[in-house]
Parts: C-alpha cells; sequence; structure tokens
C-alpha cells in the first residue's frame, strides 16, 4: 500500500533527525475515508515499519467527538481511553494520546514533532506574539492545554473556527509548549511545510547556541578534570552511590559550552530547573539538583545532603544533576535510560538558550506539571521507555581491556548478555567498533562502548578510566584480559620482545589496578554494601612452567604474584583481586591464526617435538586435555560471575584448563 510506505518513509525521515525528535518522541499518522493509521505507544519513529502503527476505525474513533463525557478529570480520561480502545482495530497496539487531533486535522498525512527550534518559540514568554509575527495567519496558535479530551476539543473547536475564517485548513498548528502539528495530503508538501516553518523561526532567533566543545588537558590530572580542576573520576561514582541505595544506577555525563553555560551560575541554571513541555516530566521529572561547585569534598557533602533532602521531599531519586565544574549527570535505572534523559535534558537546554530570543522560557506552572506527573498515559510511556535487563551481571559497570576481538571480546559479549555494560578497551580500533556494534545488538537496556586505550601507558589507562565514568557513572568490575605472546627459547628470545610481553602481561597489570581500584574505594566509601572486583585474565602458563614461552609464562607467573599482593592491599577497602587462569582456546585468533597463531609459532619455534604440520602441533596440545576440548569464552565468563558473585574469595588463581592443570 503506498500511502503506508509513504507513511513509514516520512516517519523514518524524521525521527532519524535530532533536530525533530527525542527520545522517539512525536507522532504521525495517515488516514483515508474509513481507516486512520497513527504511531503506537512504544515504538520509535527512527525504525518504524507497519507493525508499528495502530489501525483504528474512524467511524469509531469519531464517538470521541461527538460524545458528551464526565466532568471529573480521571473519568473523562478513563472513558476516552476505552472508546479510543473500542475504536482500535489493532487491539495489541496501544495508539497515541493524540489520536483524535490526527482525525481532526483533514489531510491526509500529519506529522507532529517537537523540533527544538518550534519549542524554542512555543516555550517562550512571548510565544504566541512571536507566532504571530513570523506565521501570519498561516498558522493556528492553541495556548497552553492539559493533554487528553480537553485538548483535542479545543484544537477541533479552532480548526473548524479557522476553516470558517479562512476557508482552507491550517497548515500549521502550533501548541504552546508541546510542539508543531502539520497535516497535508503529500509527504513532500508535509516536507516543505516543515522546512519553511523551521526555516522562519530560526530566522527570528537573535543568539545561537553555544557550540564551542571544552578542551582537556593531557596530563593525568585533567584526563578526569574539567578545565575547573573538578575530576569527574574523583566525584560522579561517588554520587552513583549515594544514588544507588534502592538499585544500582546508571550515570552518565555530559560536557559541553552548552552545559557549562547552565552550570556556571545559579541564575543561569534557574533558566532550565523547570520543564518547558511533557515530554521533559516524563523523562527527567519536574525538578532538578544544581551543586555550585567547590573543591571535591564539598561537592560530595553538597551531593549526599541535596539528594537526601531531594529522596525525602519527592520519594524518588533525582534524574538530573548539574556540577558547577563537572557537567550535566544523567541518572538512570539503565544505560538506555540515562541515554534518553541525557538527549531530553540537553534539548531542553537548547530550548532554554533559544527562547531568550523571544522573551525568556516560560517554563511549566506546578499545576500542569502535577497532571502530567499523574496522568495515566505519561505513566505508561515512562513504564515503556524503561527498559529492562536480566542477568547476572545486571547494571555492573565492566571494562575489558584487550576486547575488540579473541578472548576478551567472548567474554565482553557473556557479560552484556548478562546485563552488564561494558567498555570495550583496545587499541585497534576498527575491531574495536565492529565489537561494540555486535554487542549492542544483543544488548537490552545495557551499553557497551569503545575506548581506545594502550594498557602499556599509564596516562591512557586514566583516561579509560575517566571515559568509563563520563559513560556510564562508576566502575564495578575491571577485567585485565589484554596481553600479547612472543615465543622463543632463550638464543631466540630479543631483550625488545621480552620487554614488550613482560610490559604489557605483567606492568599494565599493575597500571590497571591502580587505576580502577581508586574508583573502586571512592565507591565503596559511599556503600557498605558494594564490592569491587579487579581481574585479571591469566593463563595455565601463570600455573606451570612453559618451554620455548618464558617471557609469556613469567609475566603471567608474576601476575598471580600481583593478584595476591593486590588483594592483600586492597581487602580493606572491599576489593576483590583475583585471576582467571583459562587453558588454550584454540579457536581463537590468538592459536588459529595462519600467519602468527601459536600453532604457527610453536611449530616454528619447534616447541613440539616431531611435529612437522600445524595440524600436529594442535594434536598435540588436545591430547593433553582430559576434557578433550578449548576453553572457551564462555567457560572464562562463568568463572568471571563466579569470582564476582562471591563475597569471602580474593587473591585466588582460578583454573578454567578442562583439567589440563591441576591444583594439589
Amino acid at each position: 500500500m503506498e500511502p503506508l510506505n509513504d507513511l513509514i518513509q516520512i516517519s523514518q525521515f524524521y525521527g532519524k533527525d535530532s533536530r525533530y525528535v527525542i527520545a522517539g518522541g512525536g507522532n504521525t499518522s495517515y488516514k483515508n475515508s474509513e481507516k486512520l493509521w497513527v504511531k503506537a505507544s512504544g515504538y520509535s519513529l527512527a525504525a518504524i515499519t507497519e507493525e508499528g502503527f495502530a489501525v483504528l476505525d474512524r467511524r469509531k474513533l469519531s464517538v470521541i467527538s461527538e460524545k458528551t463525557y464526565p466532568a471529573d478529570a480521571a473519568l473523562r480520561e478513563e472513558e476516552v481511553k476505552n472508546d479510543l480502545a473500542a475504536a482500535c482495530i489493532t487491539k495489541n497496539r496501544r495508539p497515541s494520546v493524540e489520536t483524535s487531533m490526527h482525525n481532526a486535522i483533514s489531510a491526509s498525512y500529519v506529522v507532529h514533532l517537537h523540533p527544538t527550534a518550534v519549542n524554542a518559540l512555543m516555550c517562550s514568554q512571548n510565544a504566541e506574539k512571536s507566532a504571530a509575527k513570523i506565521f501570519g495567519s498561516q498558522a493556528l496558535y492553541i495556548p497552553y492545554i492539559d493533554p487528553g479530551y480537553v485538548l483535542f476539543k479545543e484544537v477541533e473547536t479552532r480548526i473548524k473556527r479557522y476553516r470558517a475564517e479562512h476557508g482552507v485548513e491550517p497548515e500549521v498548528i502550533l501548541l504552546q509548549n508541546h510542539g508543531i502539528f502539520v497535516g497535508a495530503d503529500s509527504v513532500k508538501k508535509v516536507k516543505s511545510v516543515y522546512d519553511e516553518a523551521l526555516g522562519k523561526i530560526e530566522a527570528a532567533i537573535v543568539t545561537p547556541l553555544p557550540t564551542e566543545e571544552k578542551k582537556e588537558k593531557e596530563s593525568e590530572e585533567s584526563h578526569s578534570a574539567c578545565s575547573s580542576g573538578v575530576s569527574v573520576q574523583r566525584v560522579v561514582p561517588a554520587i552513583r552511590m549515594m544514588l544507588s541505595r534502592q538499585g544500582l544506577k546508571t550515570l552518565k555525563v555530559a560536557s559541553n559550552a552548552l552545559v557549562s553555560y547552565f552550570c556556571s551560575s545559579e541564575e543561569n541554571f534557574e533558566k532550565a530547573s523547570r520543564p518547558f513541555s511533557p515530554d521533559i516530566i516524563v523523562y527527567c521529572k519536574s525538578s532538578y539538583i544544581y551543586i555550585s561547585g567547590g573543591s571535591e569534598e564539598e561537592i560530595l557533602c553538597a551531593a549526599e545532603k541535596k539528594i537526601g533532602d531531594y529522596e525525602k521531599r519527592y520519594g524518588y531519586t533525582p534524574k538530573v544533576i548539574l556540577i558547577k565544574g563537572a557537567g550535566l549527570v544523567a541518572v538512570g535505572d539503565t544505560a538506555a535510560g540515562c541515554d534518553v534523559i541525557l538527549d531530553v535534558f540537553q534539548d531542553m537546554m537548547k530550548i532554554a538558550f533559544l527562547a531568550q530570543s523571544f522573551g525568556g522560557g516560560h517554563p511549566m506552572t506546578q499545576e500542569q506539571v502535577d497532571f502530567i506527573d499523574a496522568w495515566e498515559v505519561e505513566s505508561y510511556r515512562r513504564k515503556i521507555s524503561a527498559g529492562a535487563n536480566a542477568g547476572r551481571a545486571e547494571n555492573k559497570i565492566i571494562v575489558v581491556t584487550g576486547a575488540a576481538q579473541g578472548f576478551g571480546e567472548g567474554i565482553a559479549r557473556c557479560l552484556v548478555k548478562e546485563g552488564a555494560n561494558v567498555v570495550v578497551a583496545d587499541l585497534n580500533e576498527a575491531a574495536g567498533a565492529q565489537a561494540v556494534q555486535q554487542l549492542n545488538a544483543l544488548a537490552k537496556s545495557n551499553r557497551a562502548v569503545f575506548v581506545k586505550a594502550n594498557v602499556a601507558d599509564v596516562d591512557s589507562v586514566d583516561s579509560l578510566i575517566t571515559a568509563t565514568v563520563k559513560n556510564f557513572g562508576g566502575l564495578d568490575i575491571f577485567i585485565s584480559n589484554a596481553g600479547i605472546l612472543r615465543a622463543g627459547g632463550l638464543e631466540d628470545m630479543t631483550p625488545e620482545s621480552f620487554e614488550l610481553v613482560t610490559k604489557i602481561n605483567y606492568s599494565a597489570y599493575f597500571y590497571c589496578t591502580r587505576a580502577a581500584s581508586r574508583v573502586m574505594k571512592l565507591q565503596n566509601r559511599y556503600s557498605e554494601a558494594s564490592y569491587g572486583d579487579i581481574i585479571q585474565i591469566n593463563s595455565k602458563s601463570g600455573l606451570r612452567g612453559s618451554k620455548a614461552n618464558f617471557a609469556y609464562a613469567g609475566g603471567k607467573f608474576g601476575g598471580v604474584g600481583l593478584t595476591q599482593s593486590f588483594a592483600l592491599e586492597l581487602a580493606p577497602f572491599r576489593i576483590k583481586v583475583n585471576a582467571i587462569c583459562p587453558g588454550n582456546f584454540y579457536e581463537g585468533p590468538l592459536w588459529s591464526d595462519p600467519a602468527s597463531g601459536l600453532f604457527v609459532q610453536y611449530l616454528k619455534a619447534g616447541k613440539v617435538p616431531g611435529a612437522k604440520t600445524v595440524e600436529d602441533v594442535r594434536e598435540f596440545y588436545m591430547s593433553q586435555v582430559p576434557m578433550k576440548k578449548g576453553t572457551s569464552p564462555e567457560d572464562v565468563a562463568k568463572a568471571v560471575l563466579y569470582a564476582v558473585e562471591q563475597t569471602c574469595e580474593t587473591g585466588q588463581a582460578i583454573p578454567v584448563t578442562g583439567g589440563q592443570v591441576m591444583l594439589s
């Protein structure tokens, strides 16, 4: 059906453009004389297909326009909801609450969006006057009315009046503190009207948004600090734990010129301290915390008091915290929720800033806020948007080094499936980006991100930890997996190769543990129930010597020593340190790469007496494993989860070798 294909096309066109749609908001529709197709609740315009549209019988839908409903708001909205459901042909899809407004507009196609530029005008003090100046009689302006039946009836009445006065349908309908409706009989015309409308508004904006991003210095201190000296590493993980007393939260930090403007003073914060539209209330609530800077300890003291006061007053944790010198902190139940909060609130900041061109911002009143907060429709949207994870590592923040491929990628994949938020840390950007794309395809409400990192460089490791905190709010588990192997006997091994293997397999474990434990210590200081975990992916070669492989085995033996020593030092801080010692992952690139895999290296090094082919080497190693199988990433991930879940074991080297190495 061509009209429906056009509807899908224009829905995706606007849904994928953040200038028009934030957090999947807005809705679209197509109608003929008998039926109306409208976006169903819980579907995103960006990826919508035919299954994302509710289909309604227009004859039954017209009942809502003709019927007299109770004066009591709760009873009225319940009856309207039931009548809307009765008109719905697709019973498994809940139609948009604005369906009746789509039906009241005579145009075949209706596209309702909340573009930032439009809402800068519609959420301003001079909205009506400025709209009249910009659009003249082209647009129909509707003052703010609580969403639902009352708004629909007002819009319907004003559309009829507009038709009577002008003899045509209004091309543009502007709703104060809400957004814009555009109707036309073709998607081409809809796009043309939107382009013209946005062009007119943008031409009227006097002060453009600040766009220059903050510059961060390359020193170890400023890797974790904003230009004012506030360390994200030393503040945000503590705040995460203050917020996680009723369940582990995910936080995300944004720091840019726009955020800096609203964080810079109480006066600027006030401009974005109240919501401008229903969507903001749904995702960010209606009250936000501002912390006016100071030393890191002063910020934490202020945060603890303000969060406590907030929770006592409202009965839930804040969604948005602004910290002078640190940035905007979004607080979500999941990483996906965090992304939405960050996007929605930054859009609100843009609206507040641009509204200054139209007399300043015009936030919603407390009465309007209370209606939205209690409205069943918005409660449903909030529930749908929340998402859910279910797994043994739910909402845990985990760094896996060397996770772009091989063992590390396999471990990361298992942990993502268990609900973890995973940082893929690796030097290989192309492989890392591909790995993250594949991991996010498996994720539910959790997320994976890639951070380029060199574990043998102290500054790079510190930047990795800062990026982890900015993306997720803290660090629960650090898996030191990155490693290299250069096989060779005493006469073959060069000092350069020996030092490289040692630095990455041994020294880097120290660099990573030092950086990761700082964040974990801070988190545990603010949560008596939390534990941190540092886990080295070691090797069976860390449990017994390895012929013509002494550089690798020596580093791994040393890793066990570091594990035991770190465990003793960090136990008082409730940080467990363990090593997992896998057997051979024969299917991975470390062993099977045809150019430089271990099978090839060991054949060349003569490590297997009498071996003439790579297959001879493979058979030799497989014969030493009682379970007759290689160790898979899934096997190692189970050992990792065991080490994390128990709270009474630290300093251990846990073999996962198929019986090839048995401890006595």
